[in-house]
């Protein structure tokens, strides 16, 4: 069995420890010893930007914000598809997520980090939602923790909450998307969408091209007219 390589650790600002490894060619985020996201599960990121920029592939010019840069498989999906007038801004919280893009992922996304049509901004992405100006965005992409079900970090909670996804919709133009990455089905966070004035469907996702099975599952989000 071939070794896992450290070439990276931090520390949250919750306390936990993030680890970037490279283990048999692919890499690994690790938070608090537990698998946050590697290389060979990347299916269900790209499949999110499909979905959720699927009204923008024949439009104009727009604006997408992601919310979670992760290892960058959204961000290239979103940048194939995307006519090339439309803005992506990409928010990440945590800083050295984007620093080891740049420094150790350059062969896998990270110089789409640089890339002209994007803007990295470290913030979180409740915050730079809530201080947009109202119908900013055409579609809004969010693999923020788990998802709105079983959230590693409870502060994330807000985001998913009825209260902040009524700032999402007034972020979105009328008509706009959201899609949000989750690891498991959630019928409580549907009713909150229908609430917070979208119309929601969800679907199953494969976290790697060749599995048998579909076990992500991605909310797709249209906000009502």
């Amino acid at each position: 069995m071939k070794p896992s390589v450290l070439l990276a650790e931090a520390t949250t600002p919750d306390g936990a420890q993030l680890t970037l490894r490279l283990h048999d060619g692919h890499f690994q985020m690790r938070v608090g010893g537990h698998g946050l996201m590697c290389t060979t599960e990347t299916r269900s990121e790209a499949e999110l930007a499909e979905r959720g920029c699927a009204k923008l592939v024949d439009g104009g010019p727009a604006r997408v914000l992601i919310g979670g840069l992760g290892f960058g498989f959204t961000l290239r999906r979103v940048l194939e598809l995307v006519p090339a007038g439309v803005r992506v801004q990409v928010v990440e919280l945590l800083p050295v997520v984007v620093a080891w893009n740049r420094e150790y992922m350059r062969s896998v996304n990270g110089e789409l980090v640089d890339d002209a049509r994007v803007q990295i901004v470290v913030d979180d992405v409740g915050a730079v939602l809530a201080a947009a100006p109202a119908a900013s965005y055409d579609a809004v992409l969010l693999d923020v923790d788990n998802g709105p079900f079983a959230l590693v970090d409870a502060g994330n909670a807000q985001l998913y909450s009825t209260a902040g996804l009524r700032v999402l919709a007034r972020a979105l133009r009328p008509g706009g998307r959201a899609a949000f990455w989750s690891a498991t089905p959630d019928s409580a966070f549907m009713r909150r969408l229908a609430t917070a004035g979208f119309h929601a469907t969800a679907c199953a996702a494969k976290a790697y091209a060749q599995a048998k099975r579909a076990t992500r599952t991605l909310i797709i989000a249209d906000r009502r007219k």
